[in-house]
Formats: C-alpha cells, sequence, structure tokens
C-alpha cells in the first residue's frame, strides 16, 4: 500500500512522516526527487539556466533554491515555466522509486507537498493531509525560512487551499496544537494501514 501525505506549507508534514518512518514504513519525498531532478550537470538543470541565467547557480554548480523560490513566488508565469522543466522528470522519478519501495515493503508512505496540484494521487492508494491553523502555520513558515509575513503570505497563497485537499483526503491530521497529539494519530493510522496492507497482498488496496 502506498500513503500520499501532503498538506500545506510549514504544516509539520515532515514530522508525520518521520513518525511513520519510525514506525517501519518507507519514505519516498517528493522533495528528495525534486533535488535529484536537478543534480548539478542535469538536463533540467541546464534548461533551468537556460530559461533564469547563470545567477540561479550557486558557485559549486549547483541550483541555488532559496534565489529559485525568490523568483517564483513573486511570479507566478515564472512558477509555471519551472514547474514544465522539473515535473516531468520528477514524475519519472517517482514511478521509479515507489515500485522499488512498493516490491519492499508493506507500507510505502510518498510525502509530496503539490500531491493533488500535480496528479499524483492517481499513483497512491491513500491520501493523508496534514493541516495546521493559519495563523500557526504563518508563525512558523516565517520563523523556519526567516520570512517576512508579506513574503510567507506568498508562499502560502500560491498553493492550493488546505480545504480543497481536506475535502480530497481519505484521512486528516491537525498539527496545530501539541506534537505528541499529531504522532498519536500517526500511531494509529499506522496500525489501521499495515492492517489494510495485509489484505493488499491478495486484491487491490481500491
Amino acid at each position: 500500500m502506498i500513503l500520499g501525505v501532503t498538506g500545506g506549507i510549514a504544516a509539520g508534514k515532515s514530522t508525520v512522516v518521520g513518525e511513520f518512518r519510525r514506525l517501519g514504513a518507507e519514505v519516498v519525498s517528493a522533495d528528495q526527487l525534486s533535488r535529484e531532478a536537478v543534480e548539478a550537470g542535469s538536463p533540467a538543470l541546464e534548461r533551468i539556466v537556460e530559461r533564469f541565467g547563470p545567477p540561479v547557480l550557486h558557485a559549486d554548480g549547483t541550483l541555488d533554491r532559496e534565489k529559485m523560490a525568490h523568483i517564483i513566488f513573486g511570479d507566478a508565469s515564472a512558477r509555471r515555466e519551472l514547474e514544465a522543466i522539473v515535473h516531468p522528470v520528477i514524475e519519472k522519478l517517482a514511478q521509479q522509486k515507489l515500485a522499488a519501495a512498493r516490491s519492499r515493503s508493506r507500507l510505502v508512505v510518498y510525502e509530496a507537498p503539490l500531491l493533488f496540484e500535480l496528479a499524483a494521487q492517481r499513483r497512491v492508494d491513500r491520501v493523508l493531509v496534514v493541516t495546521v491553523e493559519e495563523k500557526e502555520q504563518l508563525r512558523r513558515l516565517m520563523a523556519r525560512d526567516g520570512l517576512s509575513e508579506e513574503a510567507a503570505r506568498r508562499r502560502i497563497a500560491a498553493q492550493m487551499p488546505q480545504a480543497e485537499k481536506i475535502a480530497r483526503a481519505d484521512f486528516v491530521i491537525d498539527n496545530t496544537g501539541a506534537q505528541e497529539a499529531a504522532l498519536a494519530r500517526v500511531r494509529r493510522l499506522f496500525e489501521q494501514l499495515a492492517g489494510e496492507a495485509d489484505l493488499c497482498d491478495s486484491q487491490p488496496c481500491r
């Protein structure tokens, strides 16, 4: 079984996914795949440099992700152009990594912030959305990334509304309050999905 985990920026997805990993699930991270997609010397990175110029690179030839974030979160057209370059590569990597993980583990977690935006939910059996109250989300994002309130709000606004993600989810974990409460919910969900995964050995999960 593959569980897709998504949610808004700074909702605490990594904390939730980390608990699934600790419990024994195999994890595939779309963020890690995005880094692999634009490794130094890769065709995708070459196209990015052609479009946005050499200043988006560090001195060692790797992509300056913070500089790219500054560009794309202030320009929707630039964001779409970057996505057109990178997302097909990520999709191919995700198919490979998920297939390999599924062959090794009964429960695979695919952490993908843009799961719905990229229609990647078709690659998973269930979807978990990690949520957080807007005020707390804003506070965490500003503290984590050192952003002004205006810049943080732009990044939040660039994503699919949280309510829309919730409406499309199979499971929801609210990560606004005490972390232990969210982790306890993860543990209960892990037990439930591990049981369902046993059934998937003999029939489709859906």
